[in-house]
Parts: structure tokens; C-alpha cells; sequence
């Protein structure tokens, strides 16, 4: 008869030494945060991975005229509160990476995408006159003659005009800088990040098992 005999002590010192790493891993989550972090910097200055959806033609001439015809600055990165407000935690037994703070109200909208209804809405409009109540106009040739100057709060000699603006929806594309894909309910991540997150837990994985 064939006799074998096992010696598993070997290996259930590997497995316990395994299980001493993983009950206390705050190191190991502390790097799956950095790595997270690093990602969603990356995100950010690569503009998407894969690439965001582009600007839309009313906000770059919004931030043209605003910029008095510099820069128009990349996406989700106009004054910077976005990436700023972008943060880290981890613990024991966790890693969290999440976006608050003062962009807390449109973080998640800008993360997964969103349909933003607006309803109707009265606007005043101020255009300055000459003595007399005509409008002024901002020259006497072209399509300058047909359009009138704005009025600041300063002007004493103005027309006043309402109007209505009929309710409207905005459409935000998905752009996601934080280093996953997909909704909330189902989000994946990136294909860079979940490689580098392979990294961190094999090696720590190796070192439990001497």
C-alpha cells in the first residue's frame, strides 16, 4: 500500500502570515488611495481617458468673452474648484477617493453625465438712450447700427425691457475624472488604474506569503 504524508505547516504559516497582512493593510490602502489620486490628476490633464466629450460652442464663447479673448481653458477646468475639491481617505480596511466640498453640487453630475431642467424664467434687460430715448446703438455701419449698448448700473439715462425665457433642458455629456467608467449604480475602473491596482495587491499578496 502507498502511504503519502502531507506537511501543511508550511503553508498554513503562509496563509496565517497572509491573514496578519490583510487585517492590517492600512499601508497597502494607503497606496490604493495615492494611486487613485494620481489617476484623477492624470484624468484631468490628459482632458479624458478616453477622451471627454468636447466643449460645447456656447461655453467657449462664454469663457472667450470672459477672458477677453484668451484662453479658453480645458474642460471641467475653468476655475479650478473641480480638481481642487478632489479628495482621499483610506483606513484599515478601505480606500475612498470622491469629489465634495464646494463643487459638491455638480461633481457627480459632471462624473456620470445629467439632464439639467430649467424652468421659465423673466429677465431685465438694460439699454442705454440718449436724452431724447433712443437707443444708442455700438456704431453707424454694418451690423453695428443694430445693435444696442448695454446699460451698467451707473447709466441714469436707460430703457428697461422684460422678457421671457421658455423653459429649457442642458445636457451634461459624462466626463469622468475620477479614475472609473460607467454609473453609479455600475461603475468600473479605468483599465490603467485596475492594472495598477493588480500591482499593489500582488505585491502585497507575495509579501504575506514570504
Amino acid at each position: 500500500m502507498l502511504t503519502l504524508e502531507i506537511n501543511a505547516e508550511d503553508s498554513l504559516g503562509k496563509i496565517n502570515s497572509l491573514g496578519a497582512v490583510l487585517e492590517n493593510a492600512q499601508g497597502m490602502y494607503g497606496e490604493i488611495a495615492g494611486m487613485l489620486e494620481s489617476e484623477t490628476e492624470a484624468n484631468f490633464a490628459a482632458q479624458g481617458r478616453p477622451d471627454w466629450a468636447p466643449m460645447a460652442a456656447a461655453t467657449k464663447r462664454e469663457r472667450l468673452k470672459r477672458n477677453n479673448g484668451g484662453s479658453v481653458l480645458k474642460l471641467l477646468q475653468d476655475r479650478g474648484i473641480l480638481a481642487a475639491s478632489v479628495s482621499t481617505e483610506y483606513g484599515a480596511d478601505h480606500a475612498i477617493i470622491g469629489a465634495g466640498g464646494a463643487a459638491k453640487d455638480y461633481a457627480a453630475a459632471q462624473q456620470f453625465g445629467a439632464t439639467i431642467n430649467r424652468a421659465a424664467y423673466s429677465v431685465k434687460t438694460r439699454l442705454r438712450t440718449d436724452r431724447k430715448g433712443n437707443l444708442l446703438r455700438q456704431g453707424e455701419d454694418g451690423k453695428k447700427k443694430n445693435l444696442a449698448v448695454f446699460a451698467k448700473d451707473t447709466h441714469k439715462q436707460v430703457e428697461e425691457k422684460w422678457s421671457e425665457v421658455g423653459a429649457f433642458s442642458i445636457n451634461l455629456p459624462a466626463r469622468p475624472y475620477l479614475p472609473f467608467s460607467g454609473g453609479p449604480d455600475n461603475a468600473k475602473l479605468q483599465p490603467g488604474a485596475e492594472e495598477k491596482l493588480l500591482d499593489i495587491l500582488s505585491r502585497y499578496v507575495l509579501n504575506g506569503l514570504g
